[in-house]
């Protein structure tokens, strides 16, 4: 009996995906070209993936790239929840919260903006003010 279960996302840029893994204290593994990781989940169960996030020492959450090109997170969340103390909600809005301020980021240095200031609020909410000039 498997005990992985996927979260669906509207997450479809690694490089952002994985400046958030970063920027939150998460170890990770990125698969190579045409090679496949694969996760732990209960009693050394396994299952594959592009990317092996290290929740613990025996269990893994993968990310893996589903047929509309998002990311799809993957892993025993049970086995993640009681070794690193993160449950599904709280990872996904996490890693998904931290993933729009990279994927803002990014779209705001490609249209040629220069971050003026950045500011978190109480709410946890940022703000951003950019300028370009012409």
């Amino acid at each position: 009996m498997s005990h992985f279960t996927t979260v669906e996302t509207k997450i479809n840029d690694l490089q952002c995906l994985t400046r958030a893994l970063k920027d939150l204290g998460y170890v990770y593994t990125e698969a190579q070209q045409g090679q496949e990781l694969f996760v732990k989940g209960y009693q050394g169960q396994k299952t594959g993936a592009q990317i092996a996030i290290h929740a613990s020492k025996t269990y893994d959450i993968g990310v893996k790239i589903d047929a509309k090109g998002n990311a799809v997170f993957v892993a025993d969340w049970w086995g993640v929840e009681t070794t690193r103390g993160v449950e599904e909600t709280d990872f996904v809005k996490q890693v998904t919260r931290r993933y729009s301020y990279h994927k803002v980021m990014k779209e705001v240095e490609k249209k040629g903006f220069k971050l003026e200031t950045e500011e978190v609020k109480e709410d946890q909410t940022i703000q951003i003010r950019v300028r370009t000039w012409k």
